[in-house]
């Protein structure tokens, strides 16, 4: 841990470093008032920056004004990625500097690696100004992706397996996951996703945990609106890392466990049916497949592991031949268990990444930061004749924005 906070650290003086050398530089030839202006303003929004992430569990985000908080929270991340690219695109600069250098040292005869000017401007000039560049549309890319925070996306995918018969083909099943009603401040916008979940006409509907960020009175005014959906099939639902209260700092275990209660009951007025560590049959044009539903069980990052496969999958050895569905919060858990110890499962439905609200997604390229974190991280993977697919997410945390990749309404089809 003390190696990892080092290493942390080393890179957040290094960006500073090199963030506030780029604004000095920038400003050089401004008249005095704007030049110390706009660096006090650096340094300031620099402080203030900071000081929100190490109070973050201090403030009281919910009770500052709704576009301040969204505005504030872009800017944020918008000039801390800003930072992070002005610091690549700078090192690239010293690196390059420091060869030409090197070898201008030890090869004295060869003007060719002396500093040269390019159409009036120098290569450290066009390093400096493609930082700026970078750093001004990182801030206003993060801003512009507010207004994509219920930019929802409709992605149809289609499973095959040798276990779906004739009566199975055709099955439609809407997943979403990670609602996050805690951060919805458009009811009008959810409701918009609503409608467009129930104009499928799916024969079952699964949802992969994260209902609230962190207590169950996030979803009351959002209760009935969820609460509409339906399928002929029923609606299953599971808990995400965010439902346990986890990260809440409660005056007692008992009121922690009172917020779980309370949200479980939520989910029964619902109508939905809440897994916890069970599984069910459900009979489909007269063939029967299977559900499991397993409480949050992560492979990373510490979080707890509250699912319990055994339990779940208990009673289900006699039930091979049917198509079986998982539904686990975490997509680490499809690699770290279900892949090794539970081959008989055909197809994961998992969520928890959101993609991280942040990335590419074109036909030829697929790229978002989480991928080094996650293998699976969007979209659908197959192995060994086991399929799991990842929900990027209904709602949104931390960041109120979409950048690159939009919320999400699963539709899938058997075939």
């Amino acid at each position: 841990m003390l190696t990892r906070f080092l290493i942390f650290i080393s890179i957040l003086l290094l960006a500073e470093y090199f963030s506030f050398s780029l604004v000095k530089s920038a400003t050089q030839t401004f008249p005095s008032n704007w030049k110390w202006g706009v660096r006090v303003f650096y340094i300031g929004f620099t402080l203030m920056t900071w000081l929100g992430f190490v109070a973050f569990r201090v403030i009281k985000w919910g009770s500052l004004p709704t576009s301040i908080r969204n505005v504030y929270i872009a800017v944020v991340m918008g000039f801390i990625i800003a930072k992070v690219l002005i610091t690549l695109v700078l090192l690239i600069d010293e690196l390059r500097r420091g060869g030409t250098w090197t070898l201008a040292k030890l090869f004295p005869e060869k003007p060719y690696f002396k500093q040269v000017q390019e159409n009036g401007i120098s290569r450290s000039q066009f390093f400096q100004h493609l930082a700026l560049t970078l750093g001004g549309v990182s801030i206003a890319g993060f801003i512009y992706g507010m207004s994509n925070r219920y930019n929802y996306k409709l992605k149809k995918v289609k499973i095959a397996s040798a276990k779906i018969n004739d009566a199975l083909k055709g099955l439609r099943i809407i997943q979403i996951s990670d609602i996050h009603s805690g951060s919805f401040d458009d009811f009008e916008a959810v409701a918009a996703g609503v409608r467009m979940i129930k104009e499928q006409q799916a024969d079952l509907i699964v949802f992969t945990g994260d209902l609230v960020n962190n207590i169950h009175e996030e979803i009351i005014p959002y209760k009935e609106l969820f609460a509409s959906l339906k399928a002929p099939l029923g609606l299953y639902s599971i808990l995400g890392n965010h439902d346990y209260g986890d990260y809440v700092s409660w005056p007692s275990d008992m009121a922690k466990r009172t917020n779980l209660e309370k949200l479980k009951t939520i989910h029964a007025e619902m109508g939905w049916k809440l897994m916890m560590n069970e599984h069910v049959v459900l009979n489909h044009n007269g063939q029967d497949l299977a559900l499991i539903g397993i409480e949050n069980w992560g492979a990373k990052a510490n979080f707890p592991k509250y699912g319990d496969m055994q339990k779940a999958y208990q009673g289900m050895e006699d039930k091979q031949a049917l198509f079986q569905i998982l539904l686990s919060h975490d997509p680490s858990h499809w690699d770290a268990q279900v892949r090794k110890e539970y081959p008989n499962i055909d197809l994961t439905l998992s969520g928890h990444t959101h993609g991280m609200q942040f990335g590419i997604e074109i036909p030829w390229l697929k790229w978002s930061p989480v991928q080094y974190l996650y293998k699976q991280w969007a979209g659908h993977y197959q192995e060994n004749g086991q399929q799991l697919y990842v929900n990027r997410g209904y709602g949104f945390l931390g960041y109120p924005g979409r950048l690159g990749i939009m919320p999400e309404i699963t539709l899938i089809e058997l075939a």
